[in-house]
């Protein structure tokens, strides 16, 4: 590898490593990492929700040392954020996950893999040999595949289980359709012109071979179709799973188990009601629903029907270390990063990933140093003044969304 694109000089925040992502990669596969659904308002209302909180930091506090390290679940982990699971990770970098994984464990936070990764999870357990490893599935009609995702995983030491429910078919995204996107990449005069406009990643997929849905092939007990399986996974999710196949999945699963894209609160009561030990407050990142809540919006009304009876979590559109601290100082538990560290990988490869997580753990120690707040566990209550163990509703944000409850699917 270059020197080139092994450096990180020059990298101030993880919109740089977007833009160096941008550069390097085809539009093909900058657009699948980078895209939401149809016309990207949910996408861009990910992040104007996080811009459009307020701090109100407190003074004359002692910050000689501060801490941003906390538990998920039984792991001590060096800061309140989760590498989460994204698919189809070596279109931007070869052996992704197994790389993810690895910056992961380095970092001392955990890493949760995608059942559509293409690296095996075996492998991504061996990159990562003492890392904390969270293992996401769907799932489809053959419910077989979901097992034996699960029983493979637990016998690799995966500790924690996603399931992720807010994908019974496949948003609409527009951007494929003008790229033309199908999986095996086809070779047309197009996607030419833009490979020989980016001749790295046109080498490294020519060299290392076009990405393949290894886990499933593997749990179907098939050789890799990355066509068939990418249609698979497409086209034939279980659409009749509800809240009482939680009981189904326990049979399958002995340890934590998180039900990832809940976004109101009667869903996270239900979550509760049927067992689940958390969720993950998720819109899959822009990408599906279009129209959607930003999952910070909702956070508040959800920590405070909960009243901590779940582990809660949030994913969508955390791109800086202020961002991990407002989910946190409104009732969260840590966060699920998506495109923050790909923009790494993709543009730096195993370097891009390390510094941009040390980047997000560096921003979240300044920004707690400048709020006031010494010790994460305690920042909602520090900062409103209060002793610890007051309720996380008491927030040093302002300009937070309402608290009142979200009973229905659609609200002004």
């Amino acid at each position: 590898m270059s020197l080139f694109f092994s450096s990180t000089r020059g990298f101030a925040n993880v919109a740089d490593y977007r833009e160096a992502a941008r550069r390097r990669l085809a539009k093909i596969a900058f657009d699948y990492l980078d895209g939401g659904a149809e016309d990207g308002n949910t996408l861009a209302r990910n992040r104007a929700a996080f811009a459009n909180l307020r701090f109100a930091p407190r003074t004359m506090l002692d910050v000689s040392s501060v801490s941003p390290a906390t538990r998920l679940f039984d792991y001590p982990a060096s800061a309140p954020f989760v590498v989460g699971p994204t698919g189809l990770n070596s279109l931007f970098w070869p052996k992704a996950d197994e790389t993810l994984a690895a910056a992961a464990a380095a970092r001392g936070v955990p890493f949760a893999l995608s059942s559509a990764s293409t690296s095996l999870l075996e492998d991504v357990r061996a990159a990562a040999p003492g890392g904390e490893l969270w293992m996401q599935i769907y799932v489809q009609k053959d419910r077989r595949i979901a097992e034996s995702i699960m029983r493979r995983a637990s016998a690799a030491g995966f500790s924690t289980l996603l399931v992720t429910v807010d994908t019974p078919v496949h948003g609409r995204r527009d951007h494929d359709v003008h790229n033309d996107y199908r999986l095996p990449l086809r070779v047309t005069p197009k996607l030419l012109a833009d490979l020989l406009r980016h001749p790295h990643w046109a080498w490294q997929i020519a060299r290392h071979g076009t990405p393949q849905l290894v886990n499933l092939a593997r749990s179907l007990g098939e050789t890799p179709n990355l066509q068939r399986h990418a249609a698979a996974l497409a086209r034939q999710m279980d659409l009749s799973l509800g809240w009482s196949d939680i009981a189904w999945l326990r049979k399958h699963w002995q340890g934590p188990l998180l039900i990832k894209g809940v976004m109101t609160v009667e869903d996270a009561r239900l979550a509760h009601r049927h067992g689940a030990d958390g969720i993950v407050l998720s819109n899959h990142g822009g990408r599906q629903l279009e129209g959607a809540h930003a999952p910070i919006e909702v956070l508040p009304a959800v920590a405070d029907a909960l009243g901590g009876a779940l582990h809660l979590y949030l994913d969508s559109g955390v791109r800086r270390g202020a961002d991990v601290v407002k989910a946190v100082a409104l009732g969260a538990r840590g966060v699920l990063l998506g495109r923050a560290p790909l923009y790494g990988l993709a543009a730096r490869g195993a370097p891009g990933v390390a510094h941009v997580l040390s980047l997000l753990y560096e921003e979240i120690v300044t920004t707690m140093t400048l709020l006031g707040s010494a010790d994460i566990e305690t920042l909602p209550a520090r900062l409103a003044g209060d002793s610890p163990g007051t309720s996380r509703s008491a927030s040093p944000l302002s300009g937070r969304p309402p608290l009142a409850p979200i009973p229905h699917a659609i609200q002004s």
